[in-house]
């Protein structure tokens, strides 16, 4: 017999434009698979949760996180994309080891599922040693949320991987499609993460995409962002090596030319947009409206909670607010006086939730409550001090909303954080892990939080 859940009387986003939104909706479950969505449903044996005073959705799908920075969590809060360079990938990356990767992981996916995060693509490029791989991987299925393992090179030196690099992607991805992905029907698939034309040479960037569509997994790439990367025109000159393809997905964007955002709509490209870490460490303005101009949909992404928060609360409100403030801004200087058109909230929850789905290649599975689909869903309280009353839920959502509000998450049927607390998870022993690595990293870099300093002599309790 099916394994029966029910979610009944909540307010129904179903993210699925022919079912449309439910008031007092019940959404039914079995198995791993939404079975129906309507009013008054039949519960028959199913276990039935109380969704009234509530709003279901489907779960946020972030589609580019660097996970394993999680235990240096906060370390770079003032730094643009140059000093991140620098703390991160030169001084940290090279010493962490295969245990540090697992703790960022683990404990990065329980803050994703904690946050309503159900899908993660976790951009990898910590793959020092095949032990970091296979220790990422442990980490993100020990956490039992759905991620897309984006194999990454490795970061042993920043001079030798990244700039005008001549070292090619390791063909430790072989080993690990074979190993953990023989299919992609699981919780988990592969991607892998390259680093593109100007980050290496045109021989590396080519044998790295010919690797990646060897072994059938999707590319990702960071592209026109900062003031370096932002002149190396990748798209164009992936163009003219005869690389693009609808397997790709370019990550920020900020200062692709129109040409580039009509070469990725043509060539059936996909887009990721960070907006918080894209206007704090001076990637550019995240290119919403350019994207929505070429026919792409962007998702949202966290990208690195060294410097932001890991939850999409936030990434949808900065992207709402940059990308109103940039049409009105465009509409003054045009001495426009009739209101532009504007980014709508619904747009915005469609990009953290259906739109990351279709840029992660998954949004047959997930995305939306649409029957069929994988149980991948949210329920958030809306009887609390900060989404009570409830007039429109997506308002709800977008701009009152954040993390203390979600109430249950379901990942393929499994709930893995009820009754406002996660479920099934160890968050002492990730702490701990978490902690100890972070002893251990700290000592190779330069920099030194004063309360570090200031634990380490007082009572040595300094996490």
């Amino acid at each position: 017999m099916p394994k029966r859940l029910l979610l009944r009387g909540g307010h129904v986003l179903t993210m699925d434009p022919a079912l449309g939104d439910v008031f007092a909706g019940d959404v039914l479950i079995e198995d791993d698979r939404i079975a129906a969505v309507g009013r008054s449903l039949d519960a028959g044996d199913a276990e039935v949760i109380d969704a009234a005073d509530c709003i279901v959705i489907p779960g946020f799908v972030d589609s580019h996180r660097h996970t394993w920075e999680t235990v240096i969590r906060g370390i770079a809060p003032d730094v643009s994309l140059g000093g991140y360079f620098d703390i991160v990938l030169d001084q940290l990356a090279p010493a962490y080891r295969p245990e540090d990767v697992y703790a960022g992981n683990y404990l990065g996916s329980l803050e994703a599922i904690d946050a309503g995060v159900t899908t993660l693509l976790d951009w990898s490029h910590i793959s020092n040693t095949p032990e970091h791989a296979d220790e990422a991987i442990r980490g993100l299925r020990d956490a039992r949320l759905r991620a897309v393992y984006c194999y990454g090179n490795p970061n042993t030196s920043l001079a030798d991987w990244w700039y005008t690099s001549t070292l090619q992607a390791p063909e430790d991805i072989r080993r690990v499609r074979s190993q953990y992905f023989s299919s992609d029907d699981g919780l988990m698939t592969l991607a892998m993460g390259t680093r593109g034309p100007g980050f290496c040479t045109p021989e590396v960037v080519r044998h790295d995409w010919e690797l990646a569509r060897d072994v059938g997994a999707p590319i990702s790439l960071h592209a026109g962002m900062g003031p370096y990367a932002g002149r190396f025109s990748m798209v164009l000159q992936l163009s003219e090596l005869g690389l693009l393809g609808p397997d790709t997905t370019y990550i920020h964007c900020n200062y692709l030319s129109d040409d580039e955002f009509r070469l990725i709509a043509d060539s059936g490209g996909k887009v990721s947009i960070a907006p918080s870490v894209e206007m704090v460490m001076g990637h550019g303005t995240p290119p919403t409206a350019k994207a929505l101009a070429h026919g792409l949909r962007p998702s949202l992404s966290i990208d690195v909670v060294t410097t932001v928060p890991g939850d999409m609360f936030t990434q949808m409100r900065f992207l709402f607010a940059q990308a109103r403030l940039g049409e009105h801004e465009a509409a003054f200087a045009a001495g426009n006086e009739e209101e532009p058109t504007l980014l709508t909230s619904r747009e915005v929850l469609q990009f953290a939730t259906i739109e990351g789905a279709r840029v992660c290649g998954l949004e047959q599975r997930t995305g939306s409550l649409t029957p069929g689909k994988q149980a991948d869903v949210v329920v958030l309280r809306c009887d609390q001090t900060n989404t009570y009353p409830v007039i429109d839920p997506v308002s709800t959502v977008v701009h009152q909303a954040d993390t203390r509000n979600i109430d249950t998450v379901l990942v393929a049927g499994e709930p893995l954080k009820r009754g406002g607390r996660l479920v099934g998870a160890d968050l002492r022993a990730a702490r701990d892990s978490a902690a100890a690595s972070l002893d251990y990293l700290l000592g190779h870099t330069t920099i030194q939080p004063g309360w570090v300093q200031s634990a380490a002599a007082g009572s040595g309790a300094s996490h």
